[in-house]
């Protein structure tokens, strides 16, 4: 991730959840959950999430993996890392919030069982880099579980969200955070962003994956998808 993105991250990171709630009315929590059902995660497993963010995505996982496994969750945005700190004072002995970048991970080849990435592959300087990196600390078998938006394909549809997405999206950042450069970022990077087919040759481009599959949400404005690591 480039300085400048780190930078409009830092901005803001204490009002990054409330706007994210208002503009996906509360769906990200659904979708993340449904992302981690297609993980596969259960109770022991190791997952890594990548660009964590404000920490939500790991804590569904930490929910999945129960007290015996354990979360590992990392960013390159401190602030964002400090909310995230805030929310879990009170004490998980098996999640560890670090500093990371994704693109040179500090793990092992094949230290998780799981590796996961929500809205945060778009935002790396080189994000077949990126997916490279997340496959290589997955083990053989293991997942790597992407959340990351789309373009709708049905021409209303794709009107439709780019209408929101460039008019009403900034307009609900401003208010939220004041900052309303940061929320017209963020849905022209998902527009020119690849999705859907396109994504998943990107995953493939890796050689890392033995099967790669799509789940389109809300007619393609955001995708899951899941990649099975070669054994």
């Amino acid at each position: 991730m480039s300085a400048r993105v780190e930078q409009m991250f830092a901005r803001i990171a204490k009002r990054y959840d409330r706007a994210n709630t208002l503009i996906t009315a509360g769906l990200h929590r659904r979708w993340r959950r449904r992302a981690v059902r297609l993980s596969g995660a259960r109770c022991g497993m190791h997952v890594l999430d990548c660009a964590t963010g404000t920490g939500d995505f790991a804590l569904e996982f930490l929910r999945a993996v129960g007290p015996s496994g354990r979360v590992v969750a990392t960013d390159i945005c401190e602030p964002m890392l400090d909310v995230f700190r805030s929310k879990v004072e009170r004490g998980h002995p098996n999640l560890t919030i670090a500093y990371a970048d994704m693109l040179a991970l500090p793990h092992a080849d094949g230290a998780f069982d799981i590796v996961s990435c929500g809205y945060g592959v778009r935002n790396a300087d080189d994000p077949r880099c990126a997916l490279g990196e997340m496959a290589r600390v997955t083990k053989p078998g293991g997942r790597v579980v992407i959340l990351e938006t789309g373009v709708p394909q049905r021409p209303l549809l794709r009107v439709l969200h780019a209408l929101y997405t460039r008019r009403i999206v900034p307009t609900i950042g401003e208010l939220v955070t004041g900052d309303r450069s940061a929320y017209e970022y963020l849905p022209r990077t998902a527009a020119a962003f690849p999705s859907g087919e396109a994504f998943l040759a990107m995953m493939a481009d890796t050689a890392a994956f033995s099967r790669i599959d799509a789940y389109p949400l809300l007619g393609g404005a955001s995708y899951i998808y899941v990649g099975v690591k070669r054994s």
